[in-house]
């Protein structure tokens, strides 16, 4: 798949997520800030652990479990996670 296209996709995705009304379970919410994070930033250093907020400190674990995936497929995994929750809700 081009890169052009991938990146129009999780565009998009990001579009739609942006524009959800529904509140997400947080361990929901902390995998797709995870997904996006590697997507747009890539792998987590630990500079980025200076604050010691503890939901910073989940979001950056998240982030940290997933940090073995490329940016790219980091997006694929974004637009998929959101395209089920929007299947999900037009479902009931």
């Amino acid at each position: 798949m081009a890169e052009n296209e991938l990146d129009k996709r999780f565009a998009e995705a990001f579009e739609k997520a942006s524009n959800m009304t529904e509140a997400l379970p947080p361990d929901v919410m902390l995998r797709i800030y995870a997904y996006y994070k590697q997507a747009t930033h890539g792998t987590v250093g630990f500079a980025n652990l200076s604050n010691n907020d503890l939901r910073n400190a989940f979001k950056t674990n998240a982030w940290m479990q997933i940090s073995h995936l490329s940016a790219d497929e980091a997006k694929e995994k974004y637009i998929e996670i959101i395209n089920e929750l929007l299947n999900k809700n037009k479902k009931l």
